[in-house]
């Protein structure tokens, strides 16, 4: 396997034969707690800016080799959107008042960020459909981390006032 589809891949989760956005989007949340941990949430959102930026670029430059549009073995774009999910959820989830905070933050986020991509609403599915090349496949997934991401601080924040 070469370089570019290691990256693209997220070292091969996204060769998975089945759900590898899923997987991928599993292997994003794992790599990320310990960057989380011992480098903290600033390193992660570098990280996030720097794959989303070469990603778009690989991506075109797959594409153009492959002759397939959004390929279902990359699974950077998953990788960028979790991530953008947990960059907004954990520092919500440290902040609340229950001591579980942590913990269901990165829950929420995989689930938050799984659910968006898949269901793919309004401008998220139109990103899909009709944006071509890199910026098409990782600008569905970047909104869904967005979104993912209010929708778990929501979640996080409401059962701070509720608990």
């Amino acid at each position: 396997m070469d370089l570019q589809k290691l990256l693209l891949t997220f070292f091969g989760t996204g060769l998975s034969p089945k759900a590898p956005g899923t997987v991928g989007s599993f292997a994003a949340l794992i790599v990320a707690i310990p960057v989380i941990y011992f480098l903290g949430i600033e390193s992660l959102s570098m990280l996030t800016l720097a794959i989303t930026i070469i990603g778009i670029f690989e991506i075109n430059r797959y594409e153009n080799k492959v002759k397939e549009h959004d390929a279902q073995e990359i699974v950077i774009d998953e990788v960028a959107g979790m991530w953008l999910t947990l960059i907004i959820a954990y520092p919500i989830g440290v902040g609340v008042g229950y001591d579980f905070g942590v913990i269901l933050s990165f829950v929420l986020s995989f689930l938050a960020f799984r659910l968006f991509d898949i269901w793919k609403p309004s401008t998220i599915g139109w990103i899909d459909r009709k944006v071509e090349g890199g910026l098409g496949v990782m600008g569905d997934d970047i909104l869904a981390g967005l979104a993912g991401g209010l929708l778990a601080g929501i979640i996080l924040i409401g059962l701070d006032k509720l608990i």
